[in-house]
């Protein structure tokens, strides 16, 4: 190790809990939103006046941005949302019908199984829910193909893992589904800005995401593609005023205005736009190679650490910067209060909002309360440097020492 594991002062705090929101973000994407407040503030669509002609550039000008991040076919086809779980709910109730079956898999985020859930008990639906490999948490592609029926129109997955990093083969899951003439969902929340995913060439028919992850945009933004050609078979869920075709009293018929009744998180957007030039500068595939990077040296440094585990894929390949952890002797709540009083590192303890993939990984009992169950995760951002990762790997071992009764060599006493 380069760095020893010693005591944090409140100053130096650690933020590895990048898997629930991007910390910090770009210094752009305050500015921006600072200047929308200041020198633009109105609604788009509400006015001929300058300043919401301006609000209108800055919401179409993050819908062309979207569109080259993910080469979608048309920018008018990202429709905005209040973040990622709000898309998945656009896009599970809107193109599910009474009679029709989906097919999930069991490291999906409480996002995509919940409104499942809801509409098999209310709906009619039925659904099918893939296992996974209880070691790296990957699915097979051709057991998704053997669970589909006549009555099959959807298939969602997560494409990253939330608790083990597990990256799914969205790529032949994507042609098994367009072979097949079924939908396909694709929950983006912790692949968006981290991995390259190209709409086209990976066949997504909708693809839900949160701006304030990857994309390293504010809370309360995201957005879902719907591929040109589906968006008049998918309902709406919301209805109201657009600022166009005011004349009537119906849900206009065009794109994007048929998903976005209201006003716009202008602000937000605002924000969301620069986050996603920020990655377009820098470029995905050299933000992935910093994330494998990460990745290798976690992996390295807490393989041989007594009494550690570790979830999801042994190497940087399949993974994103997630990891799920256990320390023996320590609940997940406790190693994380610890992790934090002791050393300023900032992680998420519990079943986070994924409990079929603690289920598969063997972490979740029926029998633990929630501060007992699940693990204690630790993820990476863009701005995670190699040092902290090593830093983090030296206070997971010191602490792991210290339950058996060992000094770890190096460590802070």
């Amino acid at each position: 190790m380069h760095e020893s594991a010693t005591h944090q002062n409140s100053t130096n705090r650690i933020y590895m809990d990048n898997a629930a929101t991007s910390f910090p973000k770009p210094v752009e994407v305050t500015q921006s939103m600072v200047d929308y407040a200041r020198n633009i503030g109105a609604s788009a669509g509400r006015g001929a006046y300058a300043e919401a002609r301006q609000s209108a550039r800055v919401i179409q000008n993050c819908r062309t941005l979207l569109a080259r991040l993910f080469n979608g076919e048309n920018p008018n086809h990202f429709i905005f949302t209040l973040n990622c779980t709000d898309a998945l709910n656009m896009a599970i109730h809107g193109w599910l019908n009474p009679g029709d079956h989906a097919v999930c898999i069991a490291m999906d985020h409480n996002s995509i199984l919940r409104p499942l859930n809801e509409l098999v008990a209310h709906n009619g639906i039925t659904q099918t829910r893939i296992e996974v490999d209880p070691q790296t948490g990957l699915a097979e592609p051709e057991d998704i193909r053997k669970a589909l029926r006549p009555q099959t129109r959807l298939i969602a997955l997560g494409h990253a893992s939330n608790v083990t990093g597990t990256v799914q083969n969205i790529q032949q899951i994507g042609l098994i589904a367009r072979e097949s003439q079924i939908a396909f969902l694709v929950d983006a929340a912790q692949s968006a800005g981290h991995l390259p995913i190209d709409v086209i060439k990976d066949r997504i028919d909708f693809l839900a995401c949160p701006g304030h992850k990857g994309l390293l945009g504010p809370l309360g933004t995201g957005f879902l593609y719907i591929r040109p050609g589906l968006e008049n078979q998918l309902r709406t869920r919301r209805q109201g005023g657009t600022g166009s075709v005011s004349q009537r009293d119906v849900q206009p018929e065009f794109m994007p205005d048929r998903f976005e009744p209201g006003s716009h998180n202008a602000i937000g957007i605002a924000g969301l736009a620069e986050g996603i030039n920020w990655i377009l500068r820098r470029g995905v595939n050299e933000i992935a190679r910093h994330e494998r990077e990460l990745c290798t040296a976690f992996i390295e440094a807490v393989q041989n650490i007594e009494g550690l585990r570790f979830f999801g894929p042994n190497s940087s390949a399949n993974r994103v910067g997630v990891f799920s952890i256990r320390i023996d002797g320590f609940t997940p709540l406790e190693l994380s209060e610890q992790l934090e009083k002791e050393f300023g590192i900032l992680t998420r303890a519990g079943l986070h909002c994924a409990p079929l993939a603690h289920q598969a990984i063997g972490t979740f009992s029926d029998q633990q309360t929630e501060s007992q169950s699940g693990t204690t995760r630790l993820s990476f951002g863009v701005f995670t440097q190699k040092s902290q990762v090593q830093f983090a790997a030296e206070a997971l071992a010191t602490l792991a020492a210290r339950k058996i009764g060992k000094e770890h060599v190096g460590s802070a006493v």
